[in-house]
């Protein structure tokens, strides 16, 4: 008597148990190419963007948007590469083999990557400045900034400017402005002047993924839009 084409079906369909290494490959490279090309994870390690980030959190970094050509921008919170040993003297965290992998499949950033965060107060073409205890200005405009932890001025303990920002360069800032060693802090670097390369930049800091109680977006605040503020930049 043949067979039925349920029971040929069922002879062909292989057990779970062998299905389950190619599922696993499968995903571990789907994984792979969302952190290389879409979004990373990325754990925030001081205290520099308090309130708004702190110590612990993991944040989504969205890495696909600069690949269309587009640019940092004011009030955007941003992960960047260190441009200049700005993590000098920094102690590494020590990684066991579990927090190895899940850096390796995006879950986490690599130990061996020296990545900062901070926000964007000016870009390319921008007159940044912040005299005595502040506000901070950009192109004449004064800035509006609740996001600053409480307690602090607009200059922290590190008044500056007026600072012209280079074309393709970033000035970047802790919420925490005294707790925050940002490019105030490297004005005197030969190699940098305190500014960051676009080009350093990871990407965009989206949403507050982790823990789940802390869940949010991180979007731009309102002042960074007020008219004029652009001057000369495009």
């Amino acid at each position: 008597m043949g067979d039925t084409a349920h029971e040929r079906a069922a002879v062909k369909r292989r057990p779970f148990w062998k299905e389950l290494p190619l599922l696993v490959a499968v995903a571990l490279v789907v994984a792979f190419l969302i952190k290389t090309f879409l979004f990373q994870a990325f754990s925030i390690p001081s205290l520099s963007m308090q309130n708004t980030l702190q110590r612990g959190d993991r944040v989504l970094v969205d890495k696909l948007t600069p690949w269309f050509g587009a640019e940092p921008e004011r009030g955007e919170v941003v992960v960047f590469h260190d441009p200049s040993d700005w993590l000098d003297g920094e102690p590494v965290p020590e990684r066991n083999a579990v927090q190895n992998f899940f850096s390796t499949i995006g879950l986490m950033p690599s130990a061996d990557e020296k990545d900062l965060i901070k926000r964007v107060i000016a870009v390319g073409g921008d007159t940044v400045e912040c005299r005595g205890t502040g506000p901070v200005e950009v192109n004449g405009k004064a800035l509006d900034e609740p996001y600053i932890f409480p307690g602090n001025t607009p200059c922290g303990d590190k008044p500056f400017g007026p600072v012209t920002v280079p074309k393709g360069k970033l000035w970047v800032m802790g919420d925490h402005r005294q707790k925050s060693s940002d490019s105030r802090y490297h004005m005197d670097d030969p190699k940098t002047h305190g500014f960051v390369p676009v080009d350093e930049v990871v990407g965009r800091a989206v949403v507050v993924a982790w823990p789940l109680t802390r869940w949010s977006t991180l979007p731009v605040p309102d002042t960074f839009g007020q008219p004029g503020i652009s001057g000369g930049t495009p």
